[in-house]
């Protein structure tokens, strides 16, 4: 299923659902970030996805990470809130999404990186590279605040 994400676009379809979900950034002991190059639209971008009934947000992340690339992570502090109504998925499915996201920041404990269904890469990507690789507005943004190293989260 194909995807087509809007940023402050006029011509968005409405969205006819609202997704909790959660990402992670996951990083080396190097200290670089782990991204995935997504199947359905062929960008880049931490690995994450929406929550299920009986998890908590940060068991999301874990899970996700798991899913996505193999990595068995612990959550290790929180980098924001995401929610901004701006920003709309559209499925090939009909689903129109707007999704209310908390990114936390994970350190690998186990497992072994193995490229998942929803990827078509996974990279440990160095910080000063991130500006060269195609990857929407709003993962940037989560980027962008995980590397300020901000005192208190981003509430967005």
């Amino acid at each position: 299923m194909a995807r087509t994400e809007y940023y402050d676009d006029p011509d968005a379809p409405e969205p006819n659902s609202l997704v909790v979900a959660a990402s992670a950034v996951v990083t080396d002991d190097t200290g670089r970030i782990l991204l995935q190059r997504r199947r359905d639209n062929g960008l880049w971008a931490l690995p994450g996805g929406g929550m299920e009934m009986a998890e908590s947000l940060p068991g999301t992340a874990v899970r996700e990470v798991r899913e996505e690339t193999g990595l068995e992570v612990e959550i290790t502090g929180l980098v924001g809130t995401y929610t901004d109504p701006r920003h709309v998925i559209a499925y090939t499915d009909g689903e129109v999404r707007r999704q209310f996201n908390v990114c936390f920041t994970a350190r690998i404990v186990g497992g072994q990186l193995a490229i998942s269904e929803e990827s078509t890469e996974l990279r440990f990507v160095p910080p000063e590279e991130l500006a060269d690789l195609p990857i929407h507005h709003t993962q940037r943004l989560r980027l962008h605040h995980f590397l300020e190293h901000r005192e208190q989260p981003y509430l967005g």
